[in-house]
C-alpha cells in the first residue's frame, strides 16, 4: 500500500521544550512556514518527565509576557538546602557558600515541565503550528544523495506477528526542507543518525543517568512551598555508584521526589529503582513525606556527558537539538533552558536560511550557520564553563568530584586550560557477579517506598497488546546463554518497569519481555552489556500518560 505523503517546510519530531521552543520560534520569525510537530505521546506532555527547576532565561527570550500569557511557571524557589548522605541515617547539610555555584536556585521556578510543555503547545497552535500527537516518527526518510527529507510515522494496526490487522493503517510520510529531532535523550532516530553520519567522531561516549520521580500529596503542615531539596551520596555511596537525589515542594501540598542514578555504575546486582526506594527512607527525606500520598511515578533517562559526548548536530537536511544532542546542564541539573535555546537558534538559522533560498533551488543542505550561532550563544557558553563537573564526579567521585567542581567553577568560572575525558561507555563499565558485591535490597512498607508494578500503574502506561514489540533483541539467546551467567541478567534490576524478567520454568531459563509495562525511559537500549536490546517506536500513543510531570 503505497503511503500518503505531506510536505512542510519544517518537520520536528518531539513536543518538548527543544521542538515546541523551534516551532514557536519559526513562525516568530516567518509567519508563512510551513510547520508541523510530530509527538509519540497520546498529547502534548504525556511522555514528559523532569525534576524540574526552571531557569527562566529562554522562556523571558522566546516569549517575554510569558506572565501575561499564563504560563504554568508560578512556585518561585523560597529556599535551598544541599545534603551530603553518609549513612541511612546520617548527613552533613552543605552551606550554600560550599557547594557549587550551578546548584543555587535563587530565582528558579518548580514547575512541571509537562504543563508547561503543554502551554508551549497552546502558544505555538496559536501562531499556526499543526501539533500531531499520538504519532511516532518510526524512520528517517533520505533521498538519493543521502540527505534528511523527512520523516515517516509509525505503521498502526500491525500484530505481534507482523500481520496487517484489520484496523491496519500505514504510517504517513511527512517530508520537508528541514527536519529537526527533538526525541530528547537516546532518541531512536537520533540514535541512528549519529552512527549514520558518524556524528559523535572524536567525541566521548555520551553517559546518562536514570532519572526516577514521584509526586505526593503531603500534609499542609508538612508543606513548604518552594522548598528545594538536593542530595548526594547515601545510598548509591553504598555501592560506589555516583548519582543524586532531589525534593521539591511544588503548590497544592504536592512535593516531587527522585533520585538520579548514573548509568555508569558497574555492580550488576544494583537495581536504581530499589536505591530510590531506600532514598525515601532517609530521615531527611522520609520526613517530607510521611502521612502523604503517592500519587504519580515515572523515570526517563538524561544526558549528561556534558560538550566532550556533544556529537556534530547538523547534518544534511536536519539538526538534533536538545536532550537528543545531549545540552543539559548536568552541573545544574538542568536542560530546559538550555533545550529551548538550541531549538530558538535553530529557528533562526533555518529561517534565514529559507528567506534567502527558493522552493526551486532549494537542496537539503548541511546548516553549517548553526554550529556558529550555537558555539556563540550563552547555553554553549554554560556548558563549556562547567563541562568538567560530570568527568570529575566519574574519576573522583561524589564528594572529591564535587570539591573539584567547587574550584573548576566556583573560582576559576570553567576557565581552567583542560578538559576532563570520560572515554567509557555506561554499558561497558558492569563487572561480572563474580566479583561484585551482592546487594540484598528490602522488602517495600506499602507507605514509603513501593513495588514496581503498583509504580508502573501510577504512570498510566499502556500500549496496544497485540503489537509487535518495540524492545529488539539483536540476538534472542543471548541473555541467558552469556548476560545471565556473566552479569546474572542486570536488565531485570535496572529497568525501573519490571518490563524484563529472567523465569525459571520446568528446569528451563528463559528471558521474558513485559513490554506492555515499558515507560519509554531508554534505560535498557544504554545500558545492556552487550548492545542487545534496541528500543524503537511502538504504535502511536502508547507508553505512559503523565498528567503533570
Amino acid at each position: 500500500m503505497e503511503r500518503e505523503s505531506m510536505e512542510y517546510d519544517v518537520v520536528i519530531v518531539g513536543a518538548g521544550p527543544a521542538g515546541l521552543s523551534a516551532a514557536y520560534r519559526l513562525k516568530q520569525n516567518n509567519a508563512d512556514l510551513s510547520v508541523c510537530v510530530v509527538e509519540k505521546g497520546s498529547e502534548v506532555g504525556a511522555h514528559i518527565l523532569s525534576g524540574a527547576v526552571l531557569e527562566t532565561c529562554a522562556l523571558d527570550e522566546l516569549i517575554p509576557d510569558w506572565k501575561e500569557k499564563n504560563a504554568p511557571v508560578d512556585v518561585e524557589v523560597s529556599s535551598d538546602e544541599l545534603w551530603f548522605f553518609t549513612g541511612d541515617q546520617k548527613g552533613t547539610k552543605i552551606p550554600g557558600f560550599a557547594g557549587p555555584k550551578t546548584m543555587h536556585n535563587t530565582g528558579n521556578y518548580i514547575i512541571s515541565l509537562g504543563n508547561l510543555c503543554r502551554w508551549l503547545a497552546e502558544q505555538a497552535e496559536a501562531l499556526g503550528v499543526e501539533i500531531f500527537p499520538g504519532f511516532a516518527a518510526a524512520e528517517v526518510l533520505y533521498n538519493e544523495t543521502n540527505e534528511v527529507i523527512g520523516i515517516v510515522t509509525g505503521d498502526m494496526g500491525v500484530s505481534r506477528s507482523g500481520e496487517e490487522k484489520d484496523s491496519f493503517m500505514p504510517g504517513m510520510e511527512l517530508r520537508a526542507k528541514f527536519t529537526l529531532f527533538a526525541e530528547g535523550a537516546r532518541g531512536h532516530l537520533g540514535k541512528s543518525l549519529i552512527a549514520r553520519y558518524a556524528l559523535d567522531k572524536g567525541k566521548d561516549p555520551q553517559h546518562y543517568g536514570l532519572g526516577i520521580k514521584e509526586i505526593w500529596k503531603v500534609p499542609a503542615e508538612k508543606h513548604s512551598q518552594g522548598k528545594v531539596v538536593h542530595s548526594a551520596g547515601w545510598p548509591l555511596s553504598e555501592s560506589g555508584a555516583l548519582g543524586g537525589g532531589f525534593l521539591y515542594h511544588l503548590d497544592n501540598n504536592q512535593v516531587v521526589v527522585g533520585l538520579v542514578t548514573d548509568l555508569s555504575y558497574s555492580n550488576p546486582h544494583l537495581s536504581p529503582f530499589d536505591e530510590f526506594q531506600r532514598y525515601k527512607h532517609h530521615p531527611v527525606i522520609k520526613a517530607h513525606l510521611e502521612d502523604g500520598e503517592r500519587v504519580a511515578y515515572g523515570a526517563r533517562v538524561i544526558t549528561k556527558g556534558g560538550l566532550q559526548s556533544q556529537p556534530k548536530m547538523s547534518f544534511p537536511g536536519g539538526l538534533l537539538i536538545g536532550d537528543n544532542a545531549g545540552t543539559l546542564n548536568f552541573a545544574k541539573i538542568k536542560g530546559s533552558h538550555t533545550a529551548m535555546k538550541c531549538g530558538m537558534i535553530a529557528a533562526d538559522e533555518i529561517a534565514a536560511h529559507l528567506k534567502n533560498t527558493d522552493d526551486e533551488s532549494f537542496q537539503a543542505t548541511v546548516l553549517e550557520s548553526f554550529d556558529s550561532a550555537y558555539e556563540k550563544s550563552w547555553a554553549y557558553k554554560e556548558l563549556h564553563m562547567q563541562r568538567n563537573f560530570g568527568p570529575a564526579q566519574h574519576r573522583w567521585g561524589n564528594f572529591w568530584g564535587s570539591a573539584y567542581a567547587f574550584i573548576d567553577i566556583n573560582l576559576f568560572n570553567g576557565a581552567l586550560p583542560w578538559t576532563l575525558r570520560d572515554p567509557i561507555a555506561d554499558h561497558a563499565t558492569l563487572s561480572s557477579v563474580e566479583t561484585a558485591k551482592p546487594l540484598v535490597y528490602p522488602k517495600p512498607d506499602g507507605k514509603i517506598s513501593f513495588d514496581k508494578l503498583s509504580s508502573v500503574y501510577l504512570s498510566n502506561t499502556n500500549h496496544e497488546e497485540d503489537q509487535r514489540c518495540h524492545l529488539v533483541l539483536t540476538d534472542a539467546a543471548l541473555p541467558i546463554r552469556d548476560n545471565y551467567p556473566k552479569f546474572d541478567e542486570p536488565a531485570q534490576r535496572y529497568c525501573p518497569a519490571g518490563v524484563y524478567e529472567v523465569v525459571e520454568s520446568n528446569g528451563e531459563t528463559t528471558f521474558q519481555i513485559n513490554a506492555q509495562n515499558c515507560v519509554h525511559c531508554k534505560t535498557c537500549d544504554i545500558k545492556d552489556p552487550a548492545q542487545n536490546i534496541t528500543w524503537v517506536t511502538p504504535e502511536g500513543a502508547g507508553g505512559p500518560n503523565y498528567p503533570n510531570m
